[in-house]
């Protein structure tokens, strides 16, 4: 069944139903992390960027002709997808090359600093005001990325630190993508238009940085092949269709403060698969970010100080 309803109920709150399909999402967004260490062993950064989102629009436009999905009306889209599809192509050329220099845990935690992003955003441009607890959380959660960058035992080298900033600069990509799609006719879009736009105009723009990463093949096994695959066909496109689809129907800062969630699973998956040294600082952070991202998304009862 499709995704996607012509006449969309929108949500005022997040409800079960959003809190476990959030559960699913960001399991798999921090596994990510390590699907892309492994890929990376494999093959060039910026080609994994180009082919992850050329399989996944494939895939995706397929389902789209299968389902009868109308993608080439004009809706006032075209400009604001093409906006997304440049952030989002950045967002991950910037996490490819930036796990080259980190490890999957420190790199997960970067990137889910997205909900922080977010709720400054929420509060200027959608009118999704930011309480005192709200701020409390982000200062805490601020608190625990400091404390990754003050973690010398979990980095590997001096270059890691280069791609803990990769990895910040795409965690605030991803924040302005969500504000991007709340804010303009992307928000009445299908889940599966706003994706394609993404994949297909970060594919573009990042073919001609390919040669900027080095040779197209690294050291080539199958393991790194099916990372590859892995992300295109169940990360990308059928994960981010459902986000996307999340994201329409209910409130923005709300979804978004359950990817606390991610670095979890990020941190156990990079420590587990990877054998990536977990020192106390990497767990005390972690710690301060979910707690942060708790604080965020905890509700405000009626009468109830901000």
């Amino acid at each position: 069944m499709s995704v996607v309803s012509p006449t969309l109920d929108k949500r005022d709150a997040i409800d079960a139903f959003a809190a476990g399909m959030m559960i699913v999402l960001t399991l798999t967004w921090g596994l990510n992390q390590v699907a892309i260490k492994i890929s990376n062993e494999g093959y060039n950064p910026v080609f994994l960027t180009v082919a992850r989102s050329s399989i996944a629009a494939v895939l995706v436009f397929a389902w789209c002709r299968i389902r009868g999905i109308r993608l080439f009306e004009s809706d006032g889209t075209l400009w604001p997808g093409i906006i997304v599809g440049a952030m989002f192509g950045l967002e991950f050329i910037l996490i490819f090359f930036g796990l080259d220099y980190t490890t999957a845990a420190r790199g997960t935690l970067m990137v889910n600093t997205m909900p922080f992003w977010v709720l400054i955003g929420a509060h200027f441009l959608l009118g999704e005001r930011m309480t005192g607890i709200k701020f409390g959380g982000l200062l805490l959660a601020f608190c625990g990325v400091v404390l990754v960058f003050s973690d010398e035992l979990s980095l590997p080298d001096a270059a890691a630190v280069k791609g803990d900033l990769m990895l910040l600069a795409a965690g605030l990509l991803w924040g302005g993508t969500t504000l991007v799609i709340k804010r303009t006719s992307l928000a009445d879009a299908s889940a599966e238009k706003t994706l394609l736009y993404q994949l297909l105009v970060s594919a573009v723009v990042s073919v001609p940085l390919i040669p900027l990463a080095g040779p197209v093949l690294r050291d080539v096994t199958t393991l790194a092949t099916a990372s590859l695959l892995y992300q295109a066909v169940f990360v990308v496109a059928f994960t981010y269709v459902l986000w996307f689809w999340l994201m329409r129907r209910y409130p923005a800062s709300g979804l978004s403060s359950f990817t606390f969630l991610s670095p979890v699973f990020g941190v156990l998956g990079g420590g587990l698969l990877l054998g990536e040294p977990l020192s106390w600082r990497i767990f005390a952070a972690l710690t301060m970010i979910a707690a942060g991202l708790l604080l965020v998304n905890r509700p405000v009862r009626r009468g109830q100080p901000g």
